[in-house]
């Protein structure tokens, strides 16, 4: 997700992002709210660490990951969090607030996982008490269907946000699984790299470098190759996948993309509309003759109508402290010697994320962000996902656009885009809101399955459309059916 950060205010450290040059990425890069705890805790170790058979290990080799400074196999009886939570094989503060409380677990899903970490010089990801980036976590379950699932992390969470919306799910259904904390994680994530733009970058190239090594690691467990790589992701994962499937689309089959975050170097961006959020919405908080005024201005910059009652917890939760970290990311000069900003500054004061404008900022700014734009080129089928009730990441100002750039780019046969009615950027929002909102995660697993049969050559998605929300639809069948025909 673009951001999830506590829903406390964390101060942010002082200022100091390094001026050193990262660590390799090693051989195969060069071959080609939410209450998340941000600093997680450490996972124990299980049994078996450091590669030692055991239990359903026996009778192979363990897989070695091409390129990892570190790596430990393990071999569980459960790969789902059904049993890693309790195993220690995941951290439960990673993929806090992600999806609805009663989501179902799936279960019996044996086979090896392996943790590990490649060559990085940050250390923001205490996992496993390695105090080190670039980690990575892959899953190949005993019963492989053939194929390989990808995916970054939402936000700047670490390795182990997916394990419930997207892991689970896609390990009972045979795949095995990989997925990387991008290379640098936390609130103060731009710190990573020297120059501006850096830490958004090295994403990309994380994602690349595990597609690579996890696809050797599969070949290595099961004697063949992928016959079928996929990517996946929400948030600044469905950014990953957009950005994948335009830079390196030999790598994949194809891809789905759950609301990704649409950087562009001319606007729209995050940096775009979130400041009218933080000048119009404490106006129109407050009531009084401004407020009609403030609405307005709110509905201009994006927000959907029908989204005013997320405003107020996107506010104290999403807004301010989305503005000033991506902000510091792209344009550090922007408010001198502070480091991300003032927290919920009110307009005019000096250097005021509140006040921004990114169409003024100097050309070096827009060329950050231009390092990490998409261009809408997409070279594999890709499914996007976009609910029309997003107030973090406002569905006019992302998606929308998105869908015409690659029709723009002449990729729009490559494409099917849908509008889930009702849905939000959080999937936890709908427990508070179930009257209001329907969740996301079964729409991303329809769209997952039409681009399966996509892929096989079973009849092609249904054109673009929105999803609609049943007008008597029981809460219970949202969470487990979301049919896009």
């Amino acid at each position: 997700m673009f951001r999830m950060f506590p829903s406390r205010t964390d101060p942010v450290p002082p200022r100091g992002r390094p001026g050193r040059r990262r660590a390799a990425l090693g051989a195969l890069s060069l071959a080609g709210a939410c209450a998340l705890v941000v600093a997680s805790a450490a996972v124990v170790p299980a049994a078996g660490a450091e590669g030692t058979p055991g239990g359903r290990c026996h009778g192979y080799a363990l897989p070695h990951v091409p390129g990892a400074a570190h790596q430990r196999a393990d071999c569980l009886h459960e790969l789902t969090t059904a049993g890693t939570v309790a195993s220690g094989h995941t951290d439960p503060a990673d993929f806090a607030g992600l999806t609805p409380e009663d989501l179902p677990t799936p279960s019996g899903v044996p086979g090896i996982q392996i943790d590990g970490y490649f060559p990085d010089t940050s250390t923001t990801n205490t996992n496993h008490g390695w105090n080190h980036d670039a980690q990575f976590v892959i899953r190949l379950p005993d019963r492989w269907n053939g194929g390989l699932v990808v995916s970054g992390t939402p936000a700047n969470r670490e390795q182990y946000a997916n394990d419930r919306a997207i892991s689970d799910w896609v390990l009972s259904r045979g795949y095995a699984f990989a997925a990387t904390d991008k290379g640098n994680t936390g609130p103060a994530f731009y710190r990573d790299g020297r120059r501006p733009g850096d830490a958004i970058a090295e994403w990309n190239e994380r994602v690349t470098q595990l597609t690579r090594a996890a696809g050797a690691v599969v070949t290595q467990r099961y004697h063949r190759p992928p016959a079928r790589t996929l990517a996946t992701g929400l948030s600044n994962g469905g950014y990953l996948v957009r950005w994948q499937l335009e830079n390196h689309p030999e790598l994949y089959d194809g891809g789905v993309d759950w609301e990704g975050t649409l950087w562009r170097a001319d606007g729209p961006n995050p940096l775009t509309f979130l400041p009218p959020a933080l000048r119009a919405y404490p106006v129109y908080a407050a009531g009084g003759a401004g407020a009609e005024d403030a609405w307005k201005a709110m509905r201009e910059a994006g927000y959907p109508a029908g989204s005013e009652f997320l405003w107020p917890y996107h506010h104290k939760v999403y807004w301010d402290l989305t503005q000033r970290v991506y902000r510091e990311e792209a344009d550090p000069e922007f408010d001198g010697a502070t480091e991300a900003g003032t927290p919920y500054c009110a307009p005019g004061t000096p250097g005021c994320d509140a006040d921004y404008d990114y169409a003024t900022r100097p050309p070096a700014v827009h060329r950050a962000v231009d390092r990490v734009a998409l261009t809408g080129r997409i070279g594999k089928p890709l499914i996007t996902l976009h609910g029309t009730l997003d107030a973090l990441l406002p569905i006019s100002r992302d998606s929308d656009v998105y869908a015409r750039m690659v029709r723009q780019a002449g990729r729009g046969a490559l494409l099917r885009y849908y509008r889930v009615e009702d849905g939000t950027h959080v999937d936890s929002l709908v427990d508070a809101f179930p009257d209001k909102l329907r969740p996301m995660v079964p729409c991303h697993r329809s769209a997952f399955e039409a681009l399966e049969r996509w892929l096989a050559g079973n009849g092609r998605p249904p054109a673009d459309h929105t999803v609609r929300r049943p007008a008597d639809a029981d809460p219970a069948t949202l969470l487990t059916s979301c049919p896009l025909a």
